[in-house]
């Protein structure tokens, strides 16, 4: 290989070896960049997206537990399902992590703040009423006030079952 500097020439010597070096290095570089955009994108959403609301006491009778109180977290920090989740009964007794993450006022959802709730009836069903209907999830008056402004009728949230 001829490379010229200025006025003066050198021969540098480039055999297979350093090449395929040279590619190798290439190919890890791309290969770097492909797995760091990839963590980036798949570790921007964890879970589903969807809407929740709150409901006020009585919360028994329960679909899933009937007159039973010792089902519910001692944390308050339950859940009706709605149609999207119910999925004919199965969704009792399923974890959840949910999370604000936006709503129609600004500065309704807690930052940084996640919940686990426990589904512990059906949202259609229940003794009192949702602040909206058509939610994903309707959270307890307690799961509701940690990760949101209490106020809000409703809320879009992401969940994830654990």
């Amino acid at each position: 290989m001829l490379v010229r500097s200025g006025s003066e020439s050198y021969n540098l010597q480039v055999n297979d070896w350093t090449m395929r070096i040279i590619e190798t290095l290439r190919c890890c570089l791309f290969l770097l960049d492909f797995l760091f955009i990839s963590v980036f994108f798949i570790n921007s959403c964890q879970g589903d997206v969807g809407t929740a609301a709150q409901y006020n006491p009585p919360y028994l009778p329960t679909i899933c537990y009937g007159n039973d109180a010792s089902e519910f977290p001692s944390s308050n920090l339950f859940a009706a399902a709605g149609d999207g989740i119910w999925d004919n009964g199965a969704s009792c007794g399923r974890q959840y992590l949910v999370r604000c993450i936006s709503a129609t006022q600004p500065g309704t959802c807690v930052p940084d703040q996640t919940i686990q709730i426990k589904v512990v009836d059906y949202a259609p069903s229940a003794p009192s009423t949702p602040s909206a209907d058509g939610t994903t999830i309707v959270l307890s008056e307690t799961a509701f006030g940690i990760i949101a402004n209490s106020t809000a009728t409703a809320i879009n949230i992401e969940f994830q079952q654990v």
